[in-house]
Protein backbone atom coordinates (compact mmCIF):
# COMPACT_ATOMS: atom_id res chain seq x y z
CA UNK A 1 0.00 0.00 0.00
CA UNK A 2 1.29 3.28 -0.83
CA UNK A 3 1.97 5.97 2.23
CA UNK A 4 -0.92 8.07 1.76
CA UNK A 5 -2.67 5.61 2.13
CA UNK A 6 -1.17 4.11 5.28
CA UNK A 7 -1.64 7.58 6.84
CA UNK A 8 -5.18 8.10 5.88
CA UNK A 9 -6.04 4.28 7.57
CA UNK A 10 -4.09 5.67 10.12
CA UNK A 11 -6.01 8.99 10.51
CA UNK A 12 -9.48 6.97 10.15
CA UNK A 13 -8.55 4.44 13.08
CA UNK A 14 -6.62 6.58 15.22
CA UNK A 15 -3.39 4.63 15.13
CA UNK A 16 -0.97 6.69 15.75
CA UNK A 17 1.77 4.05 15.11
CA UNK A 18 0.36 2.62 11.64
CA UNK A 19 1.59 5.89 10.09
CA UNK A 20 5.50 5.07 11.26
CA UNK A 21 5.65 3.33 7.61
CA UNK A 22 4.08 0.08 7.07
CA UNK A 23 4.11 0.16 3.12
CA UNK A 24 3.47 -2.83 0.96
CA UNK A 25 5.34 -0.95 -1.91
CA UNK A 26 8.53 -0.83 0.56
CA UNK A 27 9.66 -3.25 2.98
CA UNK A 28 6.38 -5.75 2.66
CA UNK A 29 5.57 -6.09 -0.61
CA UNK A 30 7.10 -9.84 -2.01
CA UNK A 31 7.30 -9.71 -5.84
CA UNK A 32 8.59 -5.54 -6.44
CA UNK A 33 9.65 -5.27 -10.07
CA UNK A 34 13.11 -4.73 -10.81
CA UNK A 35 14.76 -1.42 -12.76
CA UNK A 36 17.23 -2.98 -14.88
CA UNK A 37 20.26 -2.39 -13.07
CA UNK A 38 18.88 -4.46 -10.39
CA UNK A 39 17.53 -7.25 -12.99
CA UNK A 40 21.41 -7.51 -13.77
CA UNK A 41 22.59 -8.76 -10.36
CA UNK A 42 22.25 -11.84 -9.29
CA UNK A 43 18.96 -13.02 -6.96
CA UNK A 44 19.63 -12.75 -3.24
CA UNK A 45 18.62 -15.80 -1.11
CA UNK A 46 17.47 -15.82 2.41
CA UNK A 47 19.56 -17.37 4.47
CA UNK A 48 19.89 -20.61 6.29
CA UNK A 49 18.77 -18.72 9.63
CA UNK A 50 16.26 -16.79 8.31
CA UNK A 51 14.77 -19.65 6.42
CA UNK A 52 14.82 -21.38 10.17
CA UNK A 53 13.01 -18.24 11.27
CA UNK A 54 10.31 -18.04 8.75
CA UNK A 55 9.64 -22.17 9.31
CA UNK A 56 9.10 -21.20 12.71
CA UNK A 57 6.66 -18.24 12.12
CA UNK A 58 4.40 -20.77 10.79
CA UNK A 59 2.98 -22.13 13.94
CA UNK A 60 2.79 -18.80 15.62
CA UNK A 61 0.76 -17.36 12.71
CA UNK A 62 -1.24 -20.00 12.25
CA UNK A 63 -1.87 -19.93 15.76
CA UNK A 64 -2.95 -16.00 15.56
CA UNK A 65 -5.32 -16.76 12.69
CA UNK A 66 -6.92 -19.29 14.42
CA UNK A 67 -7.84 -17.42 17.34
CA UNK A 68 -8.88 -14.67 14.60
CA UNK A 69 -10.90 -16.89 12.36
CA UNK A 70 -12.12 -19.02 15.06
CA UNK A 71 -11.12 -22.02 12.95
CA UNK A 72 -9.63 -24.78 15.20
CA UNK A 73 -6.27 -25.84 14.46
CA UNK A 74 -6.70 -30.00 13.52
CA UNK A 75 -3.27 -30.68 12.09
CA UNK A 76 -0.01 -29.67 11.86
CA UNK A 77 0.65 -27.62 8.49
CA UNK A 78 3.13 -28.55 6.32
CA UNK A 79 5.81 -25.84 4.90
CA UNK A 80 8.26 -25.92 2.32
CA UNK A 81 10.86 -23.36 1.19
CA UNK A 82 10.60 -22.82 -3.02
CA UNK A 83 12.68 -21.17 -5.30
CA UNK A 84 10.77 -18.91 -8.22
CA UNK A 85 11.43 -21.42 -10.70
CA UNK A 86 9.45 -23.89 -8.83
CA UNK A 87 6.91 -21.03 -8.44
CA UNK A 88 7.33 -20.12 -12.22
CA UNK A 89 7.04 -24.10 -13.20
CA UNK A 90 4.22 -24.47 -10.89
CA UNK A 91 1.97 -22.01 -12.59
CA UNK A 92 2.84 -23.36 -16.23
CA UNK A 93 1.47 -26.59 -14.84
CA UNK A 94 -1.46 -25.36 -13.55
CA UNK A 95 -2.11 -23.52 -16.86
CA UNK A 96 -1.59 -26.65 -18.93
CA UNK A 97 -3.53 -29.23 -16.44
CA UNK A 98 -5.88 -26.99 -14.39
CA UNK A 99 -9.41 -27.72 -15.45
CA UNK A 100 -9.69 -24.04 -14.84
CA UNK A 101 -7.62 -23.36 -17.36
CA UNK A 102 -9.42 -25.76 -19.58
CA UNK A 103 -12.89 -24.01 -19.49
CA UNK A 104 -10.23 -20.59 -20.22
CA UNK A 105 -9.44 -22.14 -23.60
CA UNK A 106 -13.49 -22.24 -24.24
CA UNK A 107 -14.54 -19.39 -22.81
CA UNK A 108 -12.01 -16.90 -24.26
CA UNK A 109 -13.91 -17.40 -27.56
CA UNK A 110 -17.20 -16.21 -25.63
CA UNK A 111 -15.44 -13.22 -23.89
CA UNK A 112 -14.36 -11.89 -27.26
CA UNK A 113 -17.87 -12.04 -28.45
CA UNK A 114 -19.30 -10.07 -25.87
CA UNK A 115 -16.43 -7.70 -26.06
CA UNK A 116 -14.69 -8.04 -23.04
CA UNK A 117 -11.91 -8.91 -25.01
CA UNK A 118 -10.39 -7.84 -28.33
CA UNK A 119 -10.10 -10.20 -31.14
CA UNK A 120 -6.60 -10.34 -31.37
CA UNK A 121 -5.91 -10.47 -27.54
CA UNK A 122 -3.84 -14.02 -26.64
CA UNK A 123 -5.21 -14.48 -23.07
CA UNK A 124 -3.34 -17.75 -22.02
CA UNK A 125 0.88 -16.07 -22.39
CA UNK A 126 -0.16 -12.83 -20.85
CA UNK A 127 -2.05 -14.67 -17.89
CA UNK A 128 0.88 -16.17 -17.59
CA UNK A 129 3.15 -13.22 -17.20
CA UNK A 130 0.39 -11.65 -15.16
CA UNK A 131 0.34 -14.39 -12.44
CA UNK A 132 4.12 -14.72 -12.62
CA UNK A 133 4.31 -11.29 -11.71
CA UNK A 134 1.48 -11.01 -9.24
CA UNK A 135 1.62 -14.01 -6.84
CA UNK A 136 3.44 -13.65 -3.51
CA UNK A 137 2.13 -16.97 -1.87
CA UNK A 138 0.45 -20.31 -1.86
CA UNK A 139 -0.91 -22.94 -0.07
CA UNK A 140 -1.29 -26.51 -1.72
CA UNK A 141 -4.77 -27.93 -0.69
CA UNK A 142 -3.24 -31.10 -2.29
CA UNK A 143 -0.40 -31.56 -0.11
CA UNK A 144 -1.68 -29.40 2.57
CA UNK A 145 1.73 -27.20 2.38
CA UNK A 146 2.17 -23.78 2.62
CA UNK A 147 4.95 -22.69 0.24
CA UNK A 148 7.41 -19.98 1.42
CA UNK A 149 9.45 -18.26 -1.29
CA UNK A 150 12.84 -18.34 -0.41
CA UNK A 151 13.78 -15.02 -2.80
CA UNK A 152 11.96 -12.32 0.10
CA UNK A 153 12.92 -11.65 3.47
CA UNK A 154 10.75 -13.28 6.40
CA UNK A 155 9.19 -10.07 7.46
CA UNK A 156 7.70 -9.66 4.22
CA UNK A 157 6.49 -13.06 4.05
CA UNK A 158 4.58 -13.10 7.08
CA UNK A 159 1.32 -11.46 6.20
CA UNK A 160 1.29 -13.33 3.26
CA UNK A 161 1.03 -16.73 5.91
CA UNK A 162 -1.23 -15.17 7.84
CA UNK A 163 -3.70 -15.24 4.40
CA UNK A 164 -2.20 -18.52 3.30
CA UNK A 165 -2.60 -20.04 6.59
CA UNK A 166 -6.33 -19.13 7.15
CA UNK A 167 -6.74 -21.49 3.69
CA UNK A 168 -4.80 -24.03 5.66
CA UNK A 169 -7.44 -23.37 8.44
CA UNK A 170 -10.59 -23.63 5.71
CA UNK A 171 -8.88 -26.80 4.36
CA UNK A 172 -9.14 -28.29 8.11
CA UNK A 173 -12.66 -27.11 7.98
CA UNK A 174 -14.25 -28.07 4.76
CA UNK A 175 -11.61 -30.38 2.95
CA UNK A 176 -10.80 -27.54 0.09
CA UNK A 177 -10.43 -29.89 -2.87
CA UNK A 178 -14.16 -30.57 -2.50
CA UNK A 179 -15.64 -27.97 -1.32
CA UNK A 180 -14.26 -25.41 -3.68
CA UNK A 181 -14.88 -27.75 -6.93
CA UNK A 182 -18.37 -27.10 -7.80
CA UNK A 183 -18.05 -27.16 -11.26
CA UNK A 184 -17.96 -29.56 -14.20
CA UNK A 185 -16.64 -28.44 -17.81
CA UNK A 186 -19.32 -31.20 -19.14
CA UNK A 187 -21.01 -29.44 -22.40
CA UNK A 188 -24.99 -29.54 -22.02
CA UNK A 189 -26.83 -31.04 -25.15
CA UNK A 190 -30.74 -30.83 -23.74
CA UNK A 191 -32.60 -28.50 -21.94
CA UNK A 192 -32.77 -29.95 -19.05
CA UNK A 193 -28.96 -30.37 -18.64
CA UNK A 194 -29.10 -26.24 -19.52
CA UNK A 195 -31.14 -25.16 -17.03
CA UNK A 196 -29.02 -27.63 -14.24
CA UNK A 197 -25.88 -25.41 -15.47
CA UNK A 198 -27.68 -22.07 -14.86
CA UNK A 199 -29.38 -22.43 -11.29
CA UNK A 200 -26.01 -23.74 -9.80
CA UNK A 201 -23.63 -21.72 -12.13
CA UNK A 202 -21.91 -19.21 -10.08
CA UNK A 203 -21.14 -21.65 -7.13
CA UNK A 204 -17.01 -21.73 -7.89
CA UNK A 205 -16.71 -17.81 -7.81
CA UNK A 206 -18.74 -16.93 -4.79
CA UNK A 207 -16.95 -19.71 -3.17
CA UNK A 208 -13.53 -18.44 -4.33
CA UNK A 209 -14.64 -14.53 -3.01
CA UNK A 210 -15.28 -16.50 0.53
CA UNK A 211 -12.07 -17.98 0.71
CA UNK A 212 -10.16 -14.86 -0.32
CA UNK A 213 -12.49 -12.59 1.73
CA UNK A 214 -11.91 -14.52 4.44
CA UNK A 215 -8.06 -14.76 4.46
CA UNK A 216 -7.96 -10.98 3.48
CA UNK A 217 -9.56 -10.14 6.96
CA UNK A 218 -7.09 -12.05 8.75
CA UNK A 219 -4.44 -10.59 6.80
CA UNK A 220 -5.87 -7.29 7.78
CA UNK A 221 -5.85 -7.84 11.49
CA UNK A 222 -2.40 -9.29 11.65
CA UNK A 223 -1.36 -6.06 10.23
CA UNK A 224 -3.74 -4.11 12.46
CA UNK A 225 -2.84 -6.09 16.04
CA UNK A 226 0.15 -4.31 17.07
CA UNK A 227 -1.70 -0.97 17.18
CA UNK A 228 -4.25 -2.06 19.14
CA UNK A 229 -6.93 -2.37 16.53
CA UNK A 230 -8.91 -4.71 13.84
CA UNK A 231 -11.04 -4.41 10.93
CA UNK A 232 -14.10 -3.91 13.51
CA UNK A 233 -12.46 -0.95 15.01
CA UNK A 234 -13.70 0.86 12.13
CA UNK A 235 -15.36 -1.85 9.25
CA UNK A 236 -16.56 1.12 6.66
CA UNK A 237 -13.07 2.57 6.46
CA UNK A 238 -12.15 -1.27 5.34
CA UNK A 239 -14.37 -1.47 3.07
CA UNK A 240 -13.61 2.09 1.98
CA UNK A 241 -10.13 1.35 0.75
CA UNK A 242 -11.11 -2.19 -0.81
CA UNK A 243 -13.27 -0.15 -3.37
CA UNK A 244 -10.37 2.58 -4.32
CA UNK A 245 -7.59 0.17 -5.05
CA UNK A 246 -6.23 -0.22 -8.13
CA UNK A 247 -2.98 -1.58 -9.81
CA UNK A 248 0.06 -0.15 -8.74
CA UNK A 249 3.07 1.42 -10.61
CA UNK A 250 5.18 -1.56 -9.82
CA UNK A 251 2.82 -3.99 -11.15
CA UNK A 252 3.33 -3.13 -15.02
CA UNK A 253 1.79 -6.56 -16.42
CA UNK A 254 -1.51 -5.95 -13.88
CA UNK A 255 -1.59 -2.14 -15.50
CA UNK A 256 -1.99 -3.36 -19.12
CA UNK A 257 -4.02 -6.08 -18.64
CA UNK A 258 -7.89 -5.99 -19.75
CA UNK A 259 -10.14 -5.13 -17.40
CA UNK A 260 -11.88 -8.01 -17.40
CA UNK A 261 -8.77 -10.03 -16.20
CA UNK A 262 -8.12 -7.05 -13.58
CA UNK A 263 -11.32 -7.09 -12.06
CA UNK A 264 -11.42 -11.23 -11.94
CA UNK A 265 -7.86 -11.13 -10.30
CA UNK A 266 -9.21 -9.07 -7.85
CA UNK A 267 -12.54 -10.22 -7.45
CA UNK A 268 -12.32 -12.66 -4.50
CA UNK A 269 -10.11 -10.02 -2.41
CA UNK A 270 -12.28 -6.82 -2.95
CA UNK A 271 -15.56 -7.83 -3.08
CA UNK A 272 -14.64 -11.05 -0.92
CA UNK A 273 -13.38 -9.15 1.47
CA UNK A 274 -16.23 -6.40 2.19
CA UNK A 275 -18.22 -9.38 2.57
CA UNK A 276 -16.39 -10.77 5.00
CA UNK A 277 -16.75 -7.11 6.86
CA UNK A 278 -20.35 -7.87 6.88
CA UNK A 279 -20.87 -10.90 8.03
CA UNK A 280 -18.11 -10.26 11.23
CA UNK A 281 -20.48 -7.02 11.82
CA UNK A 282 -23.11 -8.86 12.01
CA UNK A 283 -22.50 -12.62 12.98
CA UNK A 284 -18.84 -12.48 14.73
CA UNK A 285 -16.15 -14.25 14.08
CA UNK A 286 -17.81 -17.65 14.74
CA UNK A 287 -20.36 -16.59 12.19
CA UNK A 288 -18.29 -15.07 9.15
CA UNK A 289 -15.98 -17.73 9.26
CA UNK A 290 -17.09 -21.03 9.78
CA UNK A 291 -20.58 -20.21 9.38
CA UNK A 292 -20.32 -19.11 5.63
CA UNK A 293 -18.24 -22.10 5.02
CA UNK A 294 -21.17 -24.32 6.08
CA UNK A 295 -23.26 -22.11 4.45
CA UNK A 296 -21.48 -20.57 1.37
CA UNK A 297 -23.08 -17.92 -0.66
CA UNK A 298 -24.31 -18.92 -4.42
CA UNK A 299 -23.80 -16.32 -6.83
CA UNK A 300 -21.58 -13.11 -6.99
CA UNK A 301 -25.23 -11.17 -6.50
CA UNK A 302 -24.74 -12.62 -2.72
CA UNK A 303 -21.14 -11.87 -2.54
CA UNK A 304 -21.86 -8.15 -3.82
CA UNK A 305 -25.10 -7.59 -1.35
CA UNK A 306 -24.02 -9.45 1.69
CA UNK A 307 -27.09 -8.87 3.62
CA UNK A 308 -29.45 -10.13 0.92
CA UNK A 309 -27.35 -13.25 1.55
CA UNK A 310 -28.10 -13.11 5.17
CA UNK A 311 -31.85 -12.83 4.23
CA UNK A 312 -31.19 -16.08 2.10
CA UNK A 313 -32.93 -13.78 -0.88
CA UNK A 314 -32.63 -15.23 -3.78
CA UNK A 315 -32.08 -13.38 -7.34
CA UNK A 316 -34.74 -14.30 -9.93
CA UNK A 317 -33.14 -17.18 -12.03
CA UNK A 318 -34.17 -16.95 -15.24
CA UNK A 319 -34.78 -20.08 -17.48
CA UNK A 320 -33.50 -21.75 -20.90
CA UNK A 321 -36.22 -22.86 -22.69
CA UNK A 322 -35.30 -25.96 -25.29
CA UNK A 323 -33.68 -24.23 -28.33
CA UNK A 324 -32.29 -27.76 -29.51
CA UNK A 325 -34.98 -28.73 -32.04
CA UNK A 326 -34.22 -25.19 -33.49
CA UNK A 327 -30.46 -25.23 -33.35
CA UNK A 328 -28.79 -28.86 -33.20
CA UNK A 329 -28.92 -29.47 -37.07
CA UNK A 330 -26.43 -26.59 -37.67
CA UNK A 331 -24.40 -26.00 -34.47
CA UNK A 332 -23.22 -27.39 -31.76
CA UNK A 333 -23.57 -26.76 -28.11
CA UNK A 334 -20.72 -24.74 -26.68
CA UNK A 335 -21.66 -22.66 -23.60
CA UNK A 336 -24.35 -21.70 -21.38
CA UNK A 337 -24.33 -20.08 -18.44
CA UNK A 338 -25.54 -17.12 -15.99
CA UNK A 339 -24.92 -13.60 -16.73
CA UNK A 340 -24.08 -12.74 -12.60
CA UNK A 341 -23.95 -9.29 -11.42
CA UNK A 342 -20.50 -9.58 -11.00
CA UNK A 343 -20.28 -10.34 -15.42
CA UNK A 344 -22.35 -7.54 -15.71
CA UNK A 345 -20.54 -5.18 -13.45
CA UNK A 346 -17.33 -5.60 -16.20
CA UNK A 347 -19.66 -4.80 -19.14
CA UNK A 348 -20.79 -1.94 -18.29
CA UNK A 349 -18.04 -0.63 -16.95
CA UNK A 350 -16.14 -1.47 -19.80
CA UNK A 351 -18.90 -0.34 -22.27
CA UNK A 352 -20.30 2.40 -20.11
CA UNK A 353 -17.87 4.06 -17.81
CA UNK A 354 -18.34 3.70 -13.73
CA UNK A 355 -20.92 5.83 -13.30
CA UNK A 356 -23.20 4.22 -15.52
CA UNK A 357 -21.80 0.51 -14.73
CA UNK A 358 -22.89 1.59 -10.99
CA UNK A 359 -26.23 2.44 -11.81
CA UNK A 360 -26.75 -0.38 -14.22
CA UNK A 361 -25.37 -3.09 -11.58
CA UNK A 362 -27.55 -1.84 -8.90
CA UNK A 363 -30.91 -2.18 -11.76
CA UNK A 364 -29.81 -5.74 -13.13
CA UNK A 365 -32.23 -8.40 -12.05
CA UNK A 366 -31.02 -11.38 -13.70
CA UNK A 367 -29.32 -12.67 -16.88
CA UNK A 368 -28.49 -15.94 -19.15
CA UNK A 369 -26.49 -16.44 -22.15
CA UNK A 370 -26.50 -19.56 -24.92
CA UNK A 371 -23.50 -19.66 -27.24
CA UNK A 372 -23.32 -21.97 -30.17
CA UNK A 373 -20.90 -23.03 -32.90
CA UNK A 374 -21.41 -23.51 -36.52
CA UNK A 375 -20.65 -26.90 -37.57
CA UNK A 376 -19.48 -25.41 -41.07
CA UNK A 377 -17.56 -23.21 -39.47
CA UNK A 378 -13.62 -23.05 -41.03
CA UNK A 379 -12.03 -21.86 -38.38
CA UNK A 380 -13.25 -23.23 -34.83
CA UNK A 381 -11.17 -20.38 -32.81
CA UNK A 382 -12.69 -17.39 -34.09
CA UNK A 383 -15.54 -15.02 -33.29
CA UNK A 384 -17.10 -15.77 -36.49
CA UNK A 385 -17.70 -19.52 -35.52
CA UNK A 386 -19.92 -19.10 -33.09
CA UNK A 387 -23.51 -17.34 -32.19
CA UNK A 388 -24.77 -16.24 -29.02
CA UNK A 389 -28.18 -15.49 -27.22
CA UNK A 390 -28.13 -12.93 -24.29
CA UNK A 391 -31.17 -12.37 -22.45
CA UNK A 392 -30.83 -9.89 -19.43
CA UNK A 393 -33.69 -8.56 -16.85
CA UNK A 394 -33.77 -5.07 -15.14
CA UNK A 395 -35.94 -3.92 -12.33
CA UNK A 396 -37.45 -1.29 -14.35
CA UNK A 397 -37.87 -0.71 -18.06
CA UNK A 398 -35.99 2.13 -17.77
CA UNK A 399 -32.78 0.76 -17.17
CA UNK A 400 -33.76 -1.92 -19.48
CA UNK A 401 -33.76 0.33 -21.83
CA UNK A 402 -30.46 2.13 -20.86
CA UNK A 403 -28.83 -1.09 -21.01
CA UNK A 404 -29.96 -1.76 -24.43
CA UNK A 405 -28.58 1.51 -25.20
CA UNK A 406 -25.18 1.23 -24.13
CA UNK A 407 -24.95 -2.21 -25.58
CA UNK A 408 -25.82 -0.92 -29.22
CA UNK A 409 -23.65 1.72 -29.00
CA UNK A 410 -20.86 -0.43 -28.61
CA UNK A 411 -21.15 -2.67 -31.49
CA UNK A 412 -18.91 -0.58 -33.43
CA UNK A 413 -15.89 -1.98 -31.09
CA UNK A 414 -16.92 -5.33 -31.11
CA UNK A 415 -17.67 -5.87 -35.33
CA UNK A 416 -16.61 -4.45 -38.41
CA UNK A 417 -18.88 -3.07 -40.97
CA UNK A 418 -21.64 -2.14 -38.40
CA UNK A 419 -25.05 -0.24 -40.45
CA UNK A 420 -28.29 0.04 -38.29
CA UNK A 421 -31.05 -1.86 -40.57
CA UNK A 422 -33.84 -0.25 -39.97
CA UNK A 423 -35.70 -1.61 -42.86
CA UNK A 424 -36.45 -5.23 -41.27
CA UNK A 425 -37.18 -3.40 -37.60
CA UNK A 426 -40.70 -4.24 -36.68
CA UNK A 427 -41.27 -1.65 -34.39
CA UNK A 428 -39.23 1.25 -31.81
CA UNK A 429 -38.56 -2.00 -29.44
CA UNK A 430 -35.93 -3.32 -32.05
CA UNK A 431 -32.61 -2.15 -33.01
CA UNK A 432 -30.81 -4.23 -35.93
CA UNK A 433 -27.82 -4.21 -37.41
CA UNK A 434 -25.34 -5.62 -40.23
CA UNK A 435 -22.15 -6.72 -38.84
CA UNK A 436 -18.87 -8.42 -40.25
CA UNK A 437 -20.27 -11.37 -38.52
CA UNK A 438 -23.79 -11.71 -39.48
CA UNK A 439 -26.97 -9.94 -38.38
CA UNK A 440 -27.35 -8.30 -34.66
CA UNK A 441 -30.80 -8.26 -33.19
CA UNK A 442 -31.69 -6.19 -29.97
CA UNK A 443 -34.88 -5.94 -28.65
CA UNK A 444 -36.79 -4.78 -25.29
CA UNK A 445 -39.66 -5.68 -23.83
CA UNK A 446 -40.52 -4.23 -20.59
CA UNK A 447 -37.88 -5.41 -18.57
CA UNK A 448 -36.21 -7.42 -20.47
CA UNK A 449 -33.15 -7.36 -22.88
CA UNK A 450 -32.77 -9.53 -25.92
CA UNK A 451 -29.74 -10.07 -27.86
CA UNK A 452 -28.91 -11.99 -30.64
CA UNK A 453 -25.92 -12.22 -32.56
CA UNK A 454 -24.62 -13.91 -35.72
CA UNK A 455 -28.31 -15.69 -36.13
CA UNK A 456 -30.08 -15.18 -39.21
CA UNK A 457 -32.87 -12.67 -38.31
CA UNK A 458 -36.06 -15.40 -38.71
CA UNK A 459 -33.83 -17.75 -36.29
CA UNK A 460 -33.06 -15.17 -33.83
CA UNK A 461 -36.87 -14.16 -33.69
CA UNK A 462 -38.16 -17.97 -33.32
CA UNK A 463 -35.16 -17.59 -30.36
CA UNK A 464 -36.51 -14.80 -28.97
CA UNK A 465 -40.13 -15.78 -28.91
CA UNK A 466 -38.75 -19.37 -26.54
CA UNK A 467 -36.84 -17.29 -24.35
CA UNK A 468 -38.82 -14.56 -23.66
CA UNK A 469 -41.91 -16.83 -23.25
CA UNK A 470 -39.84 -19.10 -20.85
CA UNK A 471 -40.12 -16.12 -18.32
CA UNK A 472 -43.51 -17.14 -17.01
CA UNK A 473 -42.64 -19.22 -13.81
CA UNK A 474 -43.35 -22.46 -15.84
CA UNK A 475 -40.98 -24.68 -13.54
CA UNK A 476 -39.01 -25.59 -16.72
CA UNK A 477 -35.87 -24.44 -14.00
CA UNK A 478 -36.52 -27.25 -11.23
CA UNK A 479 -33.01 -28.68 -10.43
CA UNK A 480 -31.74 -31.87 -8.74
CA UNK A 481 -29.34 -31.38 -5.68
CA UNK A 482 -26.20 -33.46 -7.83
CA UNK A 483 -26.44 -31.07 -10.59
CA UNK A 484 -23.21 -30.02 -11.62
CA UNK A 485 -22.63 -26.26 -12.87
CA UNK A 486 -20.73 -24.28 -15.45
CA UNK A 487 -18.57 -21.27 -14.31
CA UNK A 488 -20.66 -18.05 -14.99
CA UNK A 489 -18.72 -16.05 -17.79
CA UNK A 490 -16.12 -14.51 -16.39
CA UNK A 491 -15.90 -17.81 -13.50
CA UNK A 492 -13.10 -19.67 -15.21
CA UNK A 493 -10.74 -16.66 -14.93
CA UNK A 494 -11.80 -15.64 -11.21
CA UNK A 495 -11.43 -19.78 -10.42
CA UNK A 496 -7.95 -20.04 -12.14
CA UNK A 497 -6.26 -16.83 -10.85
CA UNK A 498 -7.94 -17.64 -7.29
CA UNK A 499 -6.33 -20.93 -7.29
CA UNK A 500 -2.82 -19.79 -8.37
CA UNK A 501 -2.30 -18.57 -4.96
CA UNK A 502 -2.19 -15.30 -2.97
CA UNK A 503 -1.53 -12.38 -5.30
CA UNK A 504 0.24 -8.97 -4.73
CA UNK A 505 -2.43 -6.55 -5.99
CA UNK A 506 -4.54 -7.95 -2.94
CA UNK A 507 -1.61 -6.39 -0.82
CA UNK A 508 -1.64 -2.93 -2.29
CA UNK A 509 -5.49 -3.11 -0.89
CA UNK A 510 -3.91 -2.12 2.46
Amino acid sequence: MKIQRIQRLAGLLTIAALAAGITWGQTQNPTEQQTPAQASQPETHITEAQAKELFASVDTILQFASDDSELPIKSKVKRRLTTRDAVEKYLEDKMKNDKDAKRMERSEIVLKKFGLLDEDFHLQPFLVSLLKEQIAGYYDSKTKTVNLLDWIAPDAQKPVLAHELTHALQDQHVDLDKWEDQSSDDLSHNVTEDNHHIATDEEDTAREAVLEGQAMAVLVDYELKPHGSSILSNPDVVKKLADEQGADADSPVLARAPLVLHESLLFPYQDGLKFEVDMLEDKGAAGAFAGVLDRPPATSFEIMNPRAYERQAKIPLLTMPDVHGLLDADYSPYDVGVMGQLDVRMLTELFGGPEMSAELTAAWDGGIYYVVQKKSAPDKNSTSSISLLYLSQWKTPEAATAFAKMYAGELGQQYSGVVRDTQDETDTNEQIYKTSEGPMLISTQGNLVFVSESFDLPLARKLEFLMVGAQGGNGQNAITAEAQPLPNLTGALVDFMAHCGMMRAALHLY
